[in-house]
């Protein structure tokens, strides 16, 4: 699958802030996949770390980014706003849809990764963003938060939710209704909200790779991109 490079420290300008992102780019990669996280997390969040390293095995680059900047993320261990501003976080992840736009040609098949609130922010930004996204996966997800946009979102989409996460699962089920795409839910047996059961995020991790890898990786990229 080629050589791995990794790009630490990326800095990413959106608007008047500057958003903190690790890259991990793969030579001739057949997609890259942007992490949306989610309240109280970041790219360091080491369950979404972990799946990114699967998705970098599997041939997939990966941009997990902070969401809110620096500065933001002070103000927000205080008040806890921001990380549930979902407009907020729907608006930064289009910025960053439209800055691997830009990152050269050919471009690379692009999936949004959305974990928590997260997974509303990226349902959101690919309904803005039709035909720029081809794969979106929910782990422990609130697409139920993006209810307005479901039925713009036009790229293929997988809900994942832990057994054990009673309350979640039902508004995963009605999200589901919602979006007029191809669609699944899947049901971890056993796994909380944060999938922390043995077992549990190496379920998640194989879902969410074999979903990104059927629907971003069905065409070879010619030249080495992110």
């Amino acid at each position: 699958m080629g050589a791995e490079h990794r790009d630490e420290g990326v800095s990413i300008p959106v608007g008047e802030i500057t958003l903190e992102a690790d890259l991990v780019r793969r030579s001739r990669a057949r997609g890259v996949v942007l992490f949306a996280h989610g309240s109280g997390s970041g790219r360091n969040s080491p369950r979404n770390r972990y799946v990114a390293g699967v998705l970098n095995r599997a041939g997939l680059s990966t941009v997990l980014v902070d969401l809110l900047s620096a500065e933001e993320e002070r103000v927000d261990v205080a008040t806890a706003e921001l990380c549930f501003d979902i407009d907020l976080l729907a608006g930064r992840v289009v910025h960053l849809l439209d800055w691997l736009n830009d990152q050269g040609a050919p471009a690379a098949p692009v999936g949004l990764f959305g974990a928590s609130t997260g997974a509303a922010a990226a349902l959101m930004a690919a309904a803005a963003r039709p035909g720029a996204v081809e794969a979106v996966v929910s782990r422990g997800g609130r697409p139920d938060l993006a209810a307005a946009a479901l039925a713009s979102v036009d790229a293929p989409t997988l809900l994942i939710v832990g057994g054990s996460d009673t309350p979640v699962i039902e508004l995963n089920r009605r999200a589901l209704e919602g979006l007029q795409v191809h669609k699944r839910l899947e049901v971890v047996d056993g796994a909380t909200h944060l999938f922390e059961e043995p077992g549990a995020l190496e379920r998640v991790a194989e879902l969410a790779k074999d979903w990104f890898v059927d629907h971003l990786g069905s065409t070879a990229p010619p030249a080495d991109h992110v």
